[in-house]
């Protein structure tokens, strides 16, 4: 690297420090000193029948979109209103039992006035989210959270960065404190996050596991002849031996290759592991495939109450369903 890059290198990774510790520090500031009101917003929306309209413009529209997102994933109904477009109509999304919480660096953001308005004719609380105590905004409010009054980090001084920030975190804050209040667990934040890696990470062995006719399943006393074709035909590489719907065993291709000295003069009984490694349907896919991780195999028997029967969970159903 010449001296010339070098010298530029380190001159923007000192521009990104110096963004860094001015939010940072005001966050720290927010965080010694939270929003007086923050208990009593908290309480409005837990009191609320209906839904969260979170609102902004510009940049506090970009953050709204983000907190009604954040509180609708984690157990509070909420959605995003565009203040233009509720002035053309979209304003019929506001009912009553609904609670507002309008974002407003200044307070005095003019494309929410007329939501504003619509709250205070038919009662609908608002929490203001703002920088200025005094401003419009949050006179009309029934809760105003008031960010720290910290310079933007912008050369500038007018880009919003540390004021987004700020209100972001916020909401952030409002959405963990309503999930603790409702008791929301890591279940109700899967039915909620079904798809991709959120959604996997909370999926159950019964979720994915094989069951029925698709289980290769043979009695103790079944020749080997019968059991190799059944391990065949299911394609698993492996056979359960079950008696009278209970365990007894597995038998895999290790214990083949053990017992190859008069294998086919043998009953599935007498060539099976007995007690072999089990899941249970209410195991997490993730838990099932950390025990085919340490136990170097490829397949695990699902076993149900009383020692019965229930599916069979191979690999690579935990990485189709993108358990990895």
């Amino acid at each position: 690297m010449t001296p010339e890059r070098a010298t530029e290198r380190d001159r923007l990774r000192a521009v990104a420090a110096r963004v860094l510790r001015m939010e940072a520090a005001a966050l720290a500031a927010m965080a010694e000193d939270p929003p007086e009101g923050f208990a009593r917003a908290v309480r409005l929306v837990l009191d609320a029948p209906g839904r969260v309209v979170v609102s902004g413009m510009g940049k506090s529209g970009h953050v709204a979109r983000k907190i009604a997102a954040t509180l609708a994933s984690t157990g509070t109904p909420a959605l995003f209103l565009h203040p233009a477009e509720a002035s053309h109509g979209d304003l019929g999304m506001v009912a009553g039992g609904d609670v507002c919480i309008l974002l407003s660096n200044s307070g005095e953001t003019r494309e929410l006035s007329d939501l504003v308005q619509y709250t205070r004719r038919f009662g609908i609380p608002v929490i203001a989210v703002t920088r200025v105590a005094d401003s419009t905004l949050a006179r009309q409010a029934e809760v105003a959270l008031i960010l720290p009054d910290a310079p933007e980090a912008c050369t500038i001084g007018m880009a919003p960065t540390t004021s987004t920030t700020c209100a972001l975190a916020l909401g952030d804050a409002l959405a963990v404190a309503l999930m603790e209040a409702r008791g929301f667990s890591a279940e109700a934040f899967h039915v909620f996050h079904p798809g991709g890696k959120l959604g996997a990470q909370f999926l159950r062995v019964s979720d994915v596991m094989h069951v029925g006719d698709a289980l290769p399943v043979v009695a103790p006393d079944t020749g080997m002849g019968e059991t190799l074709v059944e391990m065949s035909a299911k394609g698993f590489g492996v056979a359960a031996v079950v008696e009278e719907g209970r365990l007894r065993g597995v038998i895999t291709d290790g214990d083949l290759r053990r017992n190859l000295d008069g294998l086919m003069g043998r009953t599935a009984g007498a060539v099976a592991t007995p007690d072999p490694r089990i899941a249970t349907p209410e195991m997490l896919l993730s838990e099932a495939l950390g025990l085919m991780n340490r136990h170097k195999i490829g397949a695990l028997l699902v076993v149900g109450e009383e020692g019965r029967l229930r599916g069979l969970l191979h690999i690579h159903d935990c990485l189709r369903a993108g358990v990895a």
